[in-house]
């Protein structure tokens, strides 16, 4: 079970998700070490909640390169995880990463028909960051929220579609 906070009745409720037998892959960025670790953290053990084994963990350099990673992995899993952490600076490079990645992971998402859990923190400080890592005193643990998105998404698709419904 998640430690963090919940701030409000906003947050869906994806306990009793079953995603054993599926194959998971998490795509996580490295840049700010202390959020990467809880944000990963935060998914595997989403993931293990869900009942998932053996995720597949590929570290990639930054937020910019999630969707080329997501690209690359996704023929190969049921659903993936991205994570990554981008803190606004004095320069417009915040706008055009947040924007890159976010563009990114939705297009290999839809292209691929793959269930991508979309972790990237958007912060205009290292604190909103920290707080939204699943560490010790975060409110929040988006890593978590990421890995049960996946998971959620891919089984209500793949019930509608074993229902034959279209």
């Amino acid at each position: 079970m998640s430690s963090r906070t919940t701030l409000g009745s906003a947050v869906p409720d994806l306990s009793g998700l079953n995603g054993s037998g599926l194959r998971v892959g998490v795509v996580a960025s490295q840049w700010h070490d202390a959020v990467m670790t809880g944000l990963l953290d935060g998914a595997l053990r989403g993931l293990r909640d869900s009942g998932v084994s053996d995720p597949v963990v590929v570290r990639v350099p930054g937020s910019f390169e999630l969707p080329v990673a997501c690209a690359s992995l996704a023929d190969h899993f049921d659903a993936l995880v991205a994570l990554g952490v981008v803190i606004r600076g004095g320069t417009p490079h915040f706008d055009y990463v947040c924007d890159a990645a976010t563009r990114g992971i939705t297009d290999v998402a839809v292209r691929t028909k793959t269930p991508i859990g979309f972790g990237l923190l958007t912060c205009d400080d290292d604190a909103q960051a920290l707080d939204r890592a699943g560490l010790e005193g975060s409110h929040e643990d988006k890593g978590y929220e990421a890995a049960q998105a996946a998971i959620a998404t891919f089984t209500a698709v793949s019930t509608v579609l074993a229902s034959g419904s279209s």
